[in-house]
């Protein structure tokens, strides 16, 4: 029975402004439950247990627990639930203090497909991380959470446009946010009192915007939730209580990663183009005696859920989707299959797949994009192509996509969690 539930998914969103706090949390998590944190830098004497370990906005964790050295030698299985931290957002420029008619103002560039307008007229605030330097010379990293409406990117008036059927955002000219009237104190010595460092010693900094509106359970039965960054907070929650609910396998070592930087290409360090996956996946086979050869028989039978939400079609606009896929709210997880690779799944992942749900008791839900509109992808390609792993690409049904504020149903949640579990079982 999965633990996941529409409420635990909520207040996880509402702790987890940015990936950093997502992976802050995730950890958490790990802690309770009796997972040891590693450091890259560190030798690797024995990866059998469980572990995992950060890299900035992305964590890995896995599940050895039942899989003894022997085995490790002989090059286990990795069953491995994928998904990304990061949600499309509005984020501070470099320089970011700004006056305009009298306003402070604070520079935002958009993170990836963020739906600007959507962001308009939005209490924000703000979070991320510091990078300062420390009492030792050394530099120290500190997560900032400011929780409180202190920005707003306010709409234009009606009458003011010329038309009277709204404007095209700039992101350039038009999505500053207002701060406060008149002179103001700079953001970053703002940020930084709040965040207990000395502004001075402030070297850099990731800091984003989020709307502080809490995560709500809505709807006449209560079985819709309204929550930011679903997108892909959604499957890190759904992946989370998966790890932790499946009973761990004797033949195959269980693992939830998840990236940083997947809604702008995953070019990063981090992200899922990094070889980030795959040297923690050699690095566990190395720890218990195997080799390079082994590391490669391991990876040859292993399999990724790559995890990322899905288009429940829209009850306004059915004609933007295909018509015979139609995907429902509360219809279960989704199976995402693209001809031209914006997904990853193939015949045998999918097969994968809708066994793990039918071990899960819960109904699988087929998706394809119309073909004559573009279509999204995930950390699904980029994945099997950087590693060789087998890999399907999964998600659970949500509508307002890349919207500051999106919607999925209550029973999905449970429902797709169960189905990740059902996954690592098999």
């Amino acid at each position: 029975m999965s633990t996941a539930s529409a409420a635990g998914l909520g207040d996880f969103i509402d702790a987890s402004p940015s990936p950093f706090h997502v992976c802050a949390t995730v950890a958490a998590a790990l802690d309770a439950a009796g997972y040891e944190r590693l450091s890259e830098t560190d030798r690797w004497t024995d990866s059998i247990g469980r572990h995992y370990v950060m890299r900035g906005g992305s964590i890995i964790a896995w599940n050895a627990d039942a899989v003894g050295a022997t085995l490790m030698r002989r090059a286990p299985r990795f069953r491995i639930i994928g998904g990304h931290t990061d949600s499309p957002n509005l984020r501070v420029k470099q320089h970011p203090d700004r006056t305009s008619a009298g306003l402070a103002t604070v520079a935002l560039e958009p993170y990836g497909g963020a739906w600007l307008n959507s962001w308009l007229d939005r209490d924000l605030g703000l979070s991320g991380r510091l990078a300062y330097e420390d009492s030792d010379g050394a530099v120290a990293l500190r997560l900032v959470t400011i929780d409180e409406p202190i920005l707003r990117v306010p709409q234009l008036a009606i009458h003011l446009s010329e038309d009277r059927k709204g404007v095209s955002l700039d992101p350039q000219r038009h999505v500053d946010a207002v701060r406060s009237v008149g002179e103001a104190q700079s953001l970053l010595a703002f940020v930084a009192e709040r965040a207990d460092v000395d502004a001075d010693a402030v070297l850099g900094w990731e800091l984003m915007t989020h709307d502080v509106t809490p995560s709500r359970i809505i709807g006449a039965e209560q079985d819709l939730l309204s929550a930011p960054r679903l997108d892909n907070q959604g499957t890190c929650y759904a992946g989370l209580r998966a790890l932790l609910d499946a009973e761990p396998s004797a033949d195959a070592i269980s693992m939830l990663v998840l990236f940083d930087h997947e809604e702008v290409g995953s070019g990063s360090e981090r992200g899922a183009s990094s070889d980030f996956l795959v040297t923690v996946c050699e690095r566990i086979v190395a720890a218990t005696g195997g080799d390079r050869d082994d590391f490669f028989r391991a990876m040859a039978a292993s399999i990724c859920v790559s995890g990322d939400m899905a288009h429940a079609t829209h009850p306004n606009y059915p004609d933007r989707h295909e018509p015979s896929h139609r995907i429902a709210v509360n219809g279960g997880p989704v199976l995402k299959v693209n001809q031209n690779l914006r997904y990853a799944s193939d015949a045998v992942g999918e097969a994968e797949f809708a066994l793990a749900c039918r071990d899960a008791e819960v109904p699988l839900q087929r998706y394809i994009h119309r073909a004559d509109l573009p279509c999204g992808s995930t950390i699904g390609p980029l994945t099997a192509t950087r590693t060789g792993l087998l890999t399907v690409d999964v998600g659970a049904p949500q509508l307002a996509m890349h919207s500051a504020r999106e919607l999925m149903g209550t029973a999905d949640v449970a429902m797709y969690s169960a189905a990740l579990a059902a996954f690592l079982r098999r």
